[in-house]
């Protein structure tokens, strides 16, 4: 299944696709290694070409952590065995620290450690990044490699640092309608039941933890950096939006910006191609339109277990029929009782 990330089981993956000539170099005990791994199982990500792109393999181990220095405490452990992907562009590097992030969440797991080799940089700024920390090293037979360390419960108020947790406390909440066209690219993991995995491709906008989206809408005015959107997809096309309207995800802004802030139209379209759906003719409107142009930057951080209906949004959270449900304010109520009604888990939001 190209164009998503996938489970598979060792026995399935072709330990001789030259993906995994680099890991071989580096560590002299992997191709051992993984056939004993077998039945268990790994996230891969493969090209058009069907070859490997990326590779993820983690497991839970139960501290104290001894075959590091200094030894890493006891308690329970997410580690990442093995990690990598081939720099070709895209975000897919941030969507695999995505899939690591969520799976301690499930598995609530609130430390996470990954070994890397000093020399592979741009995956360890990657890791520091998202608020890994280097915390010790790590010497075998293979070499000395950096131990990167986070702790999923202790925040420092940085959007980045946190991720993926979401401080709601005096943060003002809104509800932001996309549409169906522009939602399913842009929130891979929110990805409604009757639409195709076809349509997510491996690009930059699909595969990054931080999302673009510009409007025009009024109500987008009040939002502001730290900002929380509630994402609602709106209405299947020739359906009725009572039932096929859904709240699915949560994310923060990172910053509010206008084309007008850009000194070209060159450097407005670099920011934006990176991490948004709207291809150049659609940003090339938004350059030119007449009126207030909104470019929200912002980071995907809960997709929802339980996606809430328009119906459900009405007569359970109690948001107004009557509103235009472009960008609309929600009360610390509101917003609360959308987390529980989408079974978000808990330990993702501290107030």
């Amino acid at each position: 299944m190209n164009g998503i990330i996938e489970p598979k089981k060792f026995y399935q993956i072709n330990l001789n696709d030259p993906f995994f000539e680099t890991l071989k170099e580096d560590y002299p005990e992997f191709e051992q290694w993984f056939k004993k791994k077998g039945d268990e199982i790994a996230q891969v990500f493969y090209n058009e070409s069907d070859t490997l792109e990326a590779f993820l393999y983690m497991k839970t181990e139960i501290g104290p952590i001894n075959d590091v220095q200094p030894i890493l405490d006891g308690g329970l452990w997410l580690k990442v065995g093995t990690m990598k992907v081939n720099p070709h562009g895209t975000r897919l590097g941030e969507r695999f620290i995505k899939k690591i992030l969520d799976y301690a969440i499930v598995k609530d797991t609130l430390n996470i450690y990954v070994t890397v080799f000093e020399k592979h940089q741009k995956l360890v700024e990657t890791f520091k990044k998202y608020g890994f920390k280097v915390s010790g090293k790590k010497i075998s037979s293979a070499g000395e490699e950096l131990v990167l360390t986070k702790n999923l419960k202790n925040t420092v108020n940085n959007t980045l640092q946190d991720y993926p947790l979401v401080i709601s406390r005096n943060k003002a909440k809104h509800l932001l309608a996309i549409k169906p066209k522009y939602h399913t690219k842009l929130f891979p993991d929110s990805i409604l039941k009757n639409e195709s995995f076809d349509i997510i491709s491996d690009v930059s906008h699909t595969n990054s933890i931080h999302k673009v989206y510009l409007s025009s809408m009024p109500g987008l005015a009040s939002v502001k950096k730290g900002d929380l959107l509630v994402i609602y997809r709106t209405k299947t096309e020739n359906t009725s939006a009572w039932y096929t309207s859904v709240a699915t995800s949560i994310c923060v802004i990172e910053e509010v910006r206008s084309p007008r802030e850009f000194s070209s139209l060159e450097l407005y379209m670099k920011y934006c191609k990176s991490y948004s759906v709207f291809n150049d003719s659609e940003l090339l409107e938004y350059w030119y339109k007449k009126g207030r142009v909104y470019i929200i930057k912002m980071t995907y951080n809960i997709a929802f277990r339980k996606r809430l209906t328009r119906k459900k949004l009405v007569e359970e959270v109690g948001l107004n029929e009557k509103d235009y449900w472009g960008c609309i304010s929600l009360s610390d109520q509101e917003f609360e009782k959308i987390l529980t009604l989408g079974d978000v888990y808990e330990s993702l939001v501290i107030d």
